[in-house]
């Protein structure tokens, strides 16, 4: 089963928009000294959309050479075509991953039973393991619990990053899969809220600056100790919502900058850096916890 910390890492550019692998070891190297289960590269975090096909190979060959078995690695994939998908797979078959994280078909805005095929034949052209990304406000689209049943059934699907924002959907898929299927929260702020209802954890945007303590969090739920992850729930829940306040990842990305963890908060149009009157407000919530 996955279960506790998956940090959605971003993918960092130099100011001439090339990817920046210096800072990308850098942000490795910082995860990797931390408490969390897992690293993701390539989701929406990453900005998996703006990487070419060899940006893309070349980002997760790097992450798995990096990572070198300290961690789990989930790799972010899937289009919204089914047939480039499954080309896309051949060339990700021979990378060792923990899994692949495969987003629902965006935009085609498919039906359920389309979603459902589109997963079978990914299933049947891979052996990775599969965690199915529903993710409405991206996709346009929104794979229902009986949906996520039915896939789940396939032969390498273990699981599903849940970002829906429906805390009655979610409970509804943890009532009718099996218990060994594993539902991570893919928003940050329902981390808590979504593991009370049989979740086991997060891919997350906020651990990629606070990982210890989302970790801990999620730990101290797994223990019984309630009250100190409703704590730590509280005290960091208006600073990740704020990395929010503008498409995610350009306000975490003004955050690792900020830190010095990567050198430039640089992103790829569409997407433009964060505006200073949300970056003050970023700095505001980071004072008052003593960030």
């Amino acid at each position: 089963m996955f279960r506790g910390v998956f940090t959605a890492v971003v993918t960092p550019f130099d100011n001439n928009g090339n990817i920046d692998f210096k800072s990308f070891e850098n942000l490795l190297k910082f995860q990797l000294q931390s408490n969390i289960t897992g690293i993701v590269p390539c989701g929406s975090t990453g900005e998996a959309s703006s990487l070419d096909e060899d940006e893309y190979i070349d980002v997760l060959k790097f992450v798995v050479e990096k990572v070198n078995g300290k961690k789990k690695i989930i790799a972010g994939f899937g289009t919204n075509s089914t047939q480039k998908t499954l080309k896309l797979i051949k060339k990700v078959n021979n990378i060792k991953f923990d899994a692949l994280l495969v987003i629902i078909p965006y935009y085609n805005k498919p039906t359920q039973k389309g979603i459902i095929e589109h997963f079978k034949l990914i299933c049947q052209n891979t052996d990775h393991k599969i965690i199915i990304y529903n993710i409405p406000s991206r996709t346009g689209i929104n794979a229902i619990p009986q949906t996520i049943l039915e896939i789940s059934k396939f032969k390498n699907v273990v699981g599903i990053k849940e970002a829906s924002g429906n805390l009655e959907q979610i409970s509804e898929i943890a009532r009718i899969t099996d218990k060994n299927f594993s539902i991570l929260s893919g928003d940050d702020t329902l981390t808590l809220p979504i593991m009370s209802v049989g979740g086991n954890g997060v891919i997350s945007v906020a651990s990629n600056i606070i990982p210890n303590e989302i970790s801990d969090m999620c730990l101290s739920f797994e223990n019984g100790n309630i009250k100190k992850a409703i704590e730590i729930h509280q005290k960091y829940f208006n600073f990740i919502k704020s990395m929010f306040r503008e498409t995610n990842p350009i306000p975490i990305k003004y955050i690792l900058k900020k830190k010095n963890i990567i050198k430039t908060d640089k992103l790829r149009l569409p997407l433009t850096r964060i505006s200073k009157e949300n970056a003050s407000y970023i700095d505001k919530i980071m004072k008052e916890i003593n960030l």
